[in-house]
């Protein structure tokens, strides 16, 4: 297990909240680029991936036989559960302070542990280590769109 992949996740927690400073509420509702997510929308679609992210790699770290890991309708979260209506400084914080707990959680185990392995109901079989990787780039991911936007809006990083 390369132990640099969990600095890497961890390094991701402030990512979010960096990404949305100096933007208001207008424009983080606004839709630069039509037919897709505004960023507050992918700011808080960050945020509640993370948090089943998290819940995810504690099951198969923590559970002796592997857990299911069930997939989840992320367009019916944004649309359903009013991201719009969400106060995304709140959840920029939410994310930091779970991504680096879990950051700990994960320094903590041993090398083994990031073998173990949880069954996806939609991608299959996905080890800790390659659940670290995938929620890492997650947020590089969604980063190069909330980029274009802020540029579009002419507000770049």
């Amino acid at each position: 297990m390369d132990r640099t992949l969990v600095e890497k996740y961890a390094a991701g927690a402030a990512v979010p909240g960096e990404a949305i400073r100096g933007l208001t509420a207008a424009e983080l509702n606004a839709f630069p680029v039509p037919g897709t997510w505004s960023i507050q929308q992918i700011i808080i679609h960050l945020m509640d991936s993370d948090l089943i992210g998290s819940d995810r790699m504690k099951r198969v770290a923590a559970e002796n036989s592997p857990p299911q890991l069930i997939s989840y309708d992320e367009t019916a979260f944004a649309k359903n559960l009013h991201y719009e209506k969400l106060d995304p400084v709140q959840a920029c914080e939410v994310f930091r302070i779970n991504r680096l707990l879990t950051a700990t959680v994960l320094r903590n185990l041993p090398d083994a542990a990031f073998a173990r392995h949880g069954i996806h109901s939609e991608r299959g079989r996905e080890t800790l280590e390659e659940l670290v990787i995938g929620y890492t780039e997650h947020v590089d991911h969604h980063m190069k769109f909330i980029k274009e936007k802020r540029k579009l809006l002419g507000k770049p990083l």
